[in-house]
């Protein structure tokens, strides 16, 4: 008797759901065909009772009318699915996003939120929800591009296997590029995935409307992950306690010498080294490099000692706060004593914080990154390098 007694109230259960969900249906076709001719036939209680007649008044309803018509709905109806993986550290990450987002735009194509870079230099495994707000990222460009956090089910085997087709797109190639040669790609396979996407995009000759959307990704849809944000407040806040404060982007660590060659002021045992890691990595792809030419290029960032100089041209008190936004120094003990002996009230976030904040930001240089990306937009001052 229990069981049948179950099982009848689970058929009533169902019956009744089918019946409301009947209904919705219902009422939502029937408020589509007749919402827009009830709303412009009714009459507002302001109206004066001959106003009828007048041709104002009735330019007046079917304004009201325009008002309260249901917008249409969004159809999502594309011509396939685009991953990325974003490569780089975190500003080059950034800006491939903007550009990506930008991309499957104007393909008319799905994004699936972006992988982030895990082979390089820095083996960051992060991912995008690690660092940024894929919530708001995915809500915030919701009437811009349809953006998923994974694959369909139906497509994900596919993924599984390996068997998506890939491809680098051309750096610096224009809209025309990806129309008329990424789009057919994209048609056929129906998903494709691009393995790099830093400079992929030109920056300039864009259409205005191309260049609105990377402004609005920059700044309205990437946010950084709530547990980033509240520590970089954190920071500020002991900052701001002390005073103004100058935060100091000092691009001096070993990856950068080692990609860029920059090597003048090295040690010979530091040259060796820096070569010997530029050739580690087949994806860097200059690999004899003369460093007096690069740096009479210009292409070499500021050592320590010329940033020191740099401060002092600039008259900046030596009491001020400067925030040192950046990795590991190259030879800090050596390279970095005309800075600290000009400048002593130097800080870092690993000198202002308890280890225990940091801890689980340790071994993720990216959303170490993200901290000081986030403190130097709250600076008195930046100096990037």
């Amino acid at each position: 008797m229990a069981q049948r007694w179950r099982a009848q109230v689970w058929i009533i259960r169902a019956c009744t759901s089918i019946v409301v969900l009947t209904c919705i249906v219902q009422f939502h076709t029937l408020l589509q065909i007749w919402a827009p001719n009830l709303l412009s036939r009714w009459p507002p209680c302001f109206a004066p009772p001959d106003s009828s007649s007048s041709p104002d008044f009735d330019s007046a309803i079917q304004e009201i009318a325009a008002k309260f018509t249901l917008p249409p709905k969004k159809v999502y109806k594309n011509n396939g699915y685009l991953m990325i993986s974003c490569n780089g550290g975190l500003n080059q990450m950034r800006a491939a996003i903007c550009d990506m987002v930008t991309i499957a735009r104007v393909l008319n194509v799905t994004l699936i939120v972006p992988q982030l870079d895990k082979g390089s230099f820095w083996a960051d495994p992060s991912e995008f929800s690690d660092i940024f707000d894929v919530n708001h990222f995915i809500s915030s460009l919701r009437d811009e591009v349809r953006i998923l956090k994974e694959l369909p089910s139906k497509l994900k085997p596919k993924a599984e296997q390996g068997s998506i087709f890939s491809m680098h797109p051309v750096s610096w190639s224009n809209m025309s590029y990806y129309l008329h040669q990424i789009l057919p790609l994209i048609k056929r396979h129906k998903v494709l995935h691009l393995t790099k996407t830093d400079a992929r995009l030109a920056n300039n000759g864009m259409p205005v409307d191309i260049q609105k959307l990377r402004c609005q990704v920059n700044y309205n849809a990437i946010h950084f992950a709530s547990q980033i944000e509240e520590l970089a407040h954190k920071i500020v806040k002991i900052l701001q306690r002390n005073g103004p404060f100058l935060v100091l982007h000092l691009r001096y660590e070993m990856d950068m010498l080692a990609f860029s060659g920059c090597t003048l002021g090295c040690t010979n045992e530091e040259v060796e080294e820096l070569t010997r890691l530029r050739n580690a990595y087949p994806w860097w792809k200059e690999k004899i490099i003369n460093a007096e030419i690069k740096r009479k290029d210009g292409s070499c960032p500021l050592t320590p000692e010329e940033t020191a100089l740099v401060l002092k041209a600039f008259d900046f008190v030596s009491d001020i706060q400067i925030y040192i936004a950046a990795g590991e120094i190259y030879g800090e003990e050596r390279r970095m004593s005309a800075l600290y002996s000009a400048y002593p009230y130097i800080v870092r976030k690993e000198t202002l914080l308890n280890p225990l904040d940091l801890r689980p930001f340790e071994n993720y240089s990216s959303q170490m990154a993200a901290l000081d990306y986030l403190v130097a937009l709250a600076s008195d001052v930046f100096i990037p390098t």
